[in-house]
């Protein structure tokens, strides 16, 4: 399969079947924002890449504009932007890629049907990448992998592959050759295009068979192309072949080597995204998995992000559709609350810019502009009882009690809290005894963003202060009197979510244990179906 020549789609394809819709994964500081914007410029969405550490006088990046983003030079919120290259739309979902932000990350995925993975060849497989992997990998997400900043020093390709292979248990199949690296770094061999290109982009050589390379009088003199052709034999000998099907079924990584930065391999990676990530995949539900060639429409809420413009204090639900035709307008049915509701502005995203949406299809990301009605998990249909699925709560890792220094403004933070516990930036509880607000996260900057928001977009200061729980499980059980026992007996340490749900709050791992082994008919989880 020629794939990395990419043309426009056959015009016979059904609307959605157009769109590509796919998030980018990676460790902090492996490049991700930087490919984000790199693959938007290559696109022609955008005239300048911006770099995330930018002088004053550069742009900004498109995927961050929050003002603590722009401070620290990272991605903390979920960016989405919507844009078109060779008659296909792609809808692009730029995830944090710092593990404090895990819970947004691992919703947004929930919301695409391909993933980038982002590898940095000096480092190689980190821990952040291997547990979004671990998602993609729950859900069946095919993955493309760019290996990043080839024109560093770093790990050699094949160590590389064979990292990859053995750390993931996945097959790996070159498809972008680097010739060189760091300073020797001469180019890149395209392996499904027949094209050699050098760092800037000019096609250096063309060719039919990759042997021929090895007896290019210009390349045989030069001992950095030459061993690099050697490594690619070797590489071509020891892993697959690319197979499009194995691909699909979230087995296989095609792996691109090129560096972002420099906007090397960032066309073919594009183009790959193309011709081979998957056109809007069914839709895991109850009571059976929404297709989507499904005349009705449906979505589902994946990700609610409050003050996106501070002047209006706005209030945006991120809706994937996941079947029919949407038309601005049109009255869809919360599932969850049995309501109708007009969609009258929905929106689609490039960042932070948006732009009215008058349709859209299966596939496609569109904001709706609320006031609390929609929530993270919500379906919406035309009118069927259908519930998306799989999408979680996570236990939090550090509590901490909210402290409010201006007790005037009680009403202000409730509603802060309540908006932010939207918006999944962190989970709120309610004391059963004392009232008290316990915040849980899973990383310590959550808590910074948390308190920063507070005080910025609502103009209430708060700090938190350390409580005698290390740990959060939710408790459910099928014994109903055994619940409420449990609940009576130990109210002291209970409090209940947003959502009403019981929360048991336990001082150590040792107490957890303790009221697992008391109560064996009560169930203590660490993650909850967003209702």
């Amino acid at each position: 399969m020629n794939a990395l020549t990419a043309t426009a789609p056959a015009a016979k394809l059904l609307p959605y079947q157009s769109r590509r819709t796919f998030a980018i994964i990676s460790h902090p500081d492996a490049g991700k924002t930087t490919l984000t914007e790199k693959l938007l410029a290559s696109s022609g969405a955008i005239q300048q890449a911006g770099q995330v550490r930018h002088r004053a006088n550069q742009r900004a990046t498109r995927s961050d504009w929050m003002e603590i983003e722009r401070q620290r030079g990272i991605s903390i919120t979920s960016s989405v932007m919507t844009f078109e290259h060779l008659g296909l739309t792609f809808n692009l979902l730029d995830t944090p890629g710092h593990s404090d932000f895990s819970e947004d990350t691992y919703r947004t995925l929930t919301a695409v049907d391909a993933a980038i993975m982002v590898i940095d060849v000096a480092k190689g497989i980190e821990a952040q990448t291997l547990k979004l992997f671990e998602v993609c990998r729950l859900r069946d997400i095919p993955i493309i992998t760019f290996a990043n900043k080839v024109d560093r020093e770093g790990k050699d390709p094949v160590e590389i592959l064979d990292e990859i292979a053995s750390t993931l248990a996945l097959d790996v199949s070159p498809v972008v050759w680097p010739l060189g690296g760091g300073v020797d770094f001469k180019g890149i061999v395209d392996l499904t295009a027949g094209v050699v290109k050098r760092p800037n982009g000019e096609v250096w050589k063309t060719f039919t068979n990759v042997e021929e390379l090895a007896r290019d009088n210009e390349f045989t003199t030069d001992p950095v192309i030459m061993a690099s052709l050697e490594n690619l034999e070797l590489a071509r000998a020891g892993f697959p072949a690319f197979d499009h099907e194995i691909y699909l079924a979230g087995h296989l990584t095609p792996v691109i080597f090129g560096s972002a930065l420099k906007s090397v391999s960032v066309p073919e990676m594009l183009a790959a995204l193309g011709a081979w990530a998957p056109e809007p995949r069914p839709q895991p539900a109850e009571p059976k998995p929404i297709e989507p060639d499904d005349p009705k429409v449906s979505g589902f809420v994946f990700k609610v992000q409050a003050n996106m413009d501070a002047n209006h204090r706005d209030r945006i639900a991120f809706v994937r559709l996941s079947s029919g035709t949407f038309k601005r307008g049109m009255r869809l049915k919360n599932v969850r609350t049995g309501k109708d509701m007009a969609v009258s502005n929905p929106m689609f995203f490039f960042g932070h810019d948006r732009e009215l949406a008058e349709e859209a299809v299966a596939g496609d990301i569109v904001g709706i502009p609320n006031h609390g009605a929609l929530s993270v998990g919500d379906t919406l249909t035309e009118g069927a009882n259908i519930k998306v699925t799989g999408i979680p709560n996570f236990a939090p890792e550090i509590i901490r009690r909210v402290r409010l220094t201006d007790p005037m403004k009680a009403k202000q933070l409730a509603k802060a809290l309540s908006d932010l516990a939207e918006e999944g930036v962190a989970q709120i509880f309610r004391r059963m005894v004392g009232a008290d607000y316990i915040v849980g996260v899973v990383g310590q900057l959550q808590l910074e963003v948390l308190q920063s928001r507070i005080n910025s977009e609502y103009n209430v200061p708060i700090s938190f202060e350390s409580i005698n729980f290390e740990l959060a499980r939710w408790i459910v059980s099928e014994d109903k009197a055994e619940l409420a026992r449990f609940i009576s007996t130990n109210k002291l340490e209970m409090a209940e979510d947003k959502y009403g749900d019981p929360v048991y709050l336990a001082q150590s791992t040792w107490w957890l244990g303790r009221a697992e082994r008391d109560y064996p008919k009560v169930q203590f989880l660490t993650t909850k179906e967003r209702h």
